[in-house]
């Protein structure tokens, strides 16, 4: 249904609820400075009850609009969130409508944020750095009723890691580690 395998997922879920270290994963990134404002973000493995498994590779370049020197070859990390947004509510929605038995025939989500750059550079303590706000239209032909659709909402945006992580405190660490010369 929708491309998803609706057994294989029930066996994950029954897998995890039984052994929850298999549903434990540790996603990680390593973003490096290329030039001016860019980067290039590399993303190549994770582990999985403590083993390092490599399974895939990933390149994400990073680059800011030219309204703040940036050249503009790549999304900005802002962009970028609403990207991992959209990615995170397509994968909920694909997946959680297979397992209601909704068949999707297009799902599409326009997401925007409204940024105001005053705490972004400092000029205002009284404005936050990050989006004041982001809105979500979501776009759905498909086989169900609205209640069904409404449910569908619903598990989704109580399920999505991405949306969960934006919308709640999430406690971040940081070091500094200087390079001996």
């Amino acid at each position: 249904m929708n491309g998803v395998d609706v057994v294989q997922l029930g066996q994950a879920v029954d897998t995890i609820t039984d052994e929850p270290a298999a549903g434990q994963f540790t996603f990680r990134a390593e973003t490096e400075w290329t030039d001016a404002l860019q980067c290039v973000t590399s993303i190549d493995d994770f582990d999985q009850g403590g083993e390092r498994i490599h399974t895939r590779e990933f390149a994400i370049e990073g680059d800011e609009p030219e309204q703040i020197l940036g050249e503009r070859t790549a999304p900005n990390a802002v962009e970028l969130l609403l990207a991992a947004l959209g990615s995170c509510l397509s994968v909920g929605y694909a997946a959680n409508a297979a397992a209601m038995d909704i068949e999707l025939e297009e799902l599409r989500f326009d997401l925007e944020g409204d940024i105001d750059l005053r705490g972004f550079l400092g000029i205002s303590e009284d404005v936050r750095a990050g989006y004041n706000s982001v809105t979500c239209t979501v776009h759905i032909d498909a086989d169900a009723s609205p209640e069904a659709l409404a449910e569908l909402r619903d598990r989704v945006e109580t399920t999505s890691p991405v949306m969960d992580t934006i919308t709640n405190a999430v406690r971040l660490e940081t070091d500094v580690v200087q390079a001996s010369r």
